[in-house]
């Protein structure tokens, strides 16, 4: 089940849970005491109102902004056969995105809130920010199915990363090394061509044991994923909390609607439950200490939110522009330069699992093993060229001097 259309419950049918479908009687639910065990399943939708743009949006969409970028194509950024041989994308876009920018939404402070009342038998996202886990969800309660930046290893030999080691190469604009191996370590997102979280097949079936089912933020368009609110049993009540109706949600004897806005949407619910207090002071103390726009009352980060996320989305393709120069000679050095060379001993290096021959040498990094490369700093042609320019123009400022003087004289 993907976002499919179905035909809404007819309204003759009697819900079999819940006392009718609406707000209140789910909130009437979850209140008795029999909604303690709640699956809940998000996607992006639920952290663009933190600043982060989701993936899929035709116009402001990471994948639609990338695409303006000379990368070979907008998800190259995310596949792993592209970064074997030209990491530096991930890594530009990682140091917009890292966690620890960003303030958890009040829907993430919800979901916590769930966490807090022993009401959440388990989070099931798609989402890699780790907003989750920064407005306190504890990791056992989360399944992260398309991975995140929780944890980072090679991706050679699969050893685990220090995790302060990787914020500092990202703080740093470097591109991170393996210990072990010295091949490349990347954060365990699920990159295109890379296997999902066995923790996610692990958990699959848990919405089986559901009694309450919260969908939020998402299109419900990629599978596996999409299927999980369907696993649910009939008589367990769903919940979406959405821009718009997905997944067939809604044809469902015991669905609720609450469309729109998913930070409004859970403050509604948590209102009618009679929560909307406790979970404003639960969302307060995800402010963060130094005081920027993310500590600002709800009702102006609302207000300009659409203003700030066009902001954040220029910025980052902007950076991304101007650093990366992803232009045409930069993709023929790399295709040039990634025909697979020998080891030393007459060996290639092949990618685990993949099949795809890997060069031992690194065309993406430059003697000194870091990004300055790609982060500003000047190669030697562009110094030489800035040099000559130099020299040029001193002649001219010296000319002109000279010249000042025969005037005085």
């Amino acid at each position: 089940m993907g976002n499919e259309e179905s035909s809404p419950v007819d309204e003759s049918v009697l819900p079999r849970t819940l006392s009718g479908r609406t707000l209140e009687a789910l909130a009437e639910y979850m209140k008795s005491g029999k909604a303690s065990k709640i699956v809940v399943m998000t996607g992006a939708g639920i952290s663009t109102s933190a600043g982060i743009p989701d993936f899929r949006s035709p116009e402001t969409g990471l994948y639609a902004n990338l695409a303006r970028l000379n990368l070979p194509y907008a998800e190259a950024v995310f596949d792993i056969a592209y970064f074997r041989e030209n990491p530096e994308p991930f890594y530009a876009l990682a140091h917009e995105l890292y966690p620890g920018k960003f303030r958890p939404t009040i829907t993430h402070s919800f979901i916590r809130l769930l966490q807090d009342k022993g009401l959440l038998l388990k989070l099931f996202t798609q989402n890699i920010d780790c907003l989750e886990r920064e407005a306190g969800v504890d990791d056992d309660k989360i399944i992260e199915a398309h991975g995140s930046f929780a944890r980072q290893s090679c991706i050679d030999c699969n050893q685990p990363y220090p995790e302060e080691e990787i914020k500092r190469h990202i703080e740093n604009k470097e591109i991170p090394r393996c210990h072990h191996c010295k091949g490349l370590v990347k954060p365990e997102i699920v990159f295109f061509g890379e296997k999902m979280p066995a923790t996610f097949f692990q958990n699959q079936s848990l919405p089986m044991q559901a009694d309450l089912c919260i969908v939020m933020g998402t299109s419900l368009t990629v599978q596996p994923f999409a299927s999980l609110p369907g696993m649910t049993r009939e008589q367990t009540p769903r919940v979406l909390i959405n821009k718009e109706r997905v997944g067939g949600i809604g044809s469902g004897s015991d669905d609720v609607l609450i469309l729109g806005d998913c930070d409004e949407g859970v403050k509604r619910l948590a209102e009618a439950c009679g929560w909307l207090e406790e979970l404003e002071a639960l969302w307060a103390k995800t402010v963060p200490k130094v005081a920027t726009d993310l500590g600002k009352p709800a009702e102006v980060v609302k207000k300009d939110k659409d203003e700030a996320l066009d902001d954040e989305i220029n910025k980052l393709t902007k950076e991304i522009d101007e650093t990366l120069s992803l232009s045409k000679w930069h993709e023929e050095k790399v295709r040039s330069e990634a025909i697979p060379a020998s080891s030393g001993n007459g060996t290639l290096n092949k990618a685990s699992g993949s099949g795809i021959a890997v060069s031992v040498a690194r065309p993406h990094e430059n003697s000194g093993g870091n990004l300055d490369h790609v982060y500003g700093k000047q190669t030697t042609a562009q110094t030489l060229a800035s040099e000559g320019l130099a020299s040029e123009e001193n002649e001219k400022q010296s000319g002109a001097a000279a010249q000042e003087g025969d005037n005085k004289n």
